[in-house]
């Protein structure tokens, strides 16, 4: 497909490819929360993937969700803005999970009353969204000593909540795309780590999984 080889690498190179392609959010080096990315990446090398996502002994859980959360958020931002080019107005006018899901957009602030719109938009809102929460040092502190908020988990569970609705997106829409360009292994991988974390935590609701049941199913016995 031409011009995708250009959007791979810009999505590498961190430069914004599209309007609903984001930057990275980089995780300062030599900080705590660096070591516990370089630990969750390690673990992660070993393919034991439930083991990956506990907490590792002695850790702060708010700390341990927040480096996943933020990586989580780059992870999808690569998958979807591999996939950005497909995913247009007129191929998706609404942001739907299949035909029985459908998504309005709403953020509490700047829009209140929830929207319909097409996916390009709604997915360019939602990371437009998560991005301003991870720059936001009063929720996400980068800096050694400074406590996390008391409604952080909140705030981490309706981020992951709304991240998972675009790979929902992506599984139904999408995954013929996924599968001309041989991403689906990355996809399947990012996803399977991204579900045995929320679960290890309990930080989506069952009836937000809903769209992706039968896949998460699947993930989940094939690790047994």
């Amino acid at each position: 497909v031409k011009g995708l080889t250009g959007d791979v690498f810009s999505l590498v190179s961190g430069s914004r490819s599209s309007k609903t392609f984001k930057p990275k959010k980089n995780i300062p080096e030599g900080s705590h929360q660096y070591e516990l990315l370089k630990h969750a990446e390690a673990t992660l090398g070993s393919g034991n993937l439930r083991q990956a996502v506990m907490l590792p002994e002695g850790e702060d859980l708010n700390e341990w969700i927040a480096v996943n959360t933020v990586d989580f958020f780059n992870q999808i931002n690569m998958l979807y803005g591999t996939i950005t080019e497909f995913c247009t107005e007129a191929s998706c006018p609404v942001m739907s999970a299949g035909p029985r899901y459908e998504y309005h957009w709403a953020d509490g602030t700047n829009i209140k009353k929830p929207i319909k719109c097409s996916a390009p938009k709604y997915i360019d809102y939602l990371m437009t969204w998560v991005q301003d929460q991870l720059d936001d040092e009063t929720l996400f502190p980068s800096k050694i000593g400074v406590p996390f908020p008391k409604n952080f988990m909140s705030v981490a569970k309706t981020i992951l909540k709304r991240l998972f609705r675009v790979y929902a997106h992506i599984y139904h829409q999408h995954f013929d795309s996924v599968m001309r360009l041989q991403e689906e292994a990355h996809l399947n991988t990012s996803f399977k780590h991204f579900i045995f974390f929320v679960q290890e935590f309990n930080l989506i609701d069952r009836r937000e999984l809903a769209p992706l049941q039968e896949l998460i199913e699947k993930l989940g016995s094939k690790d047994r």
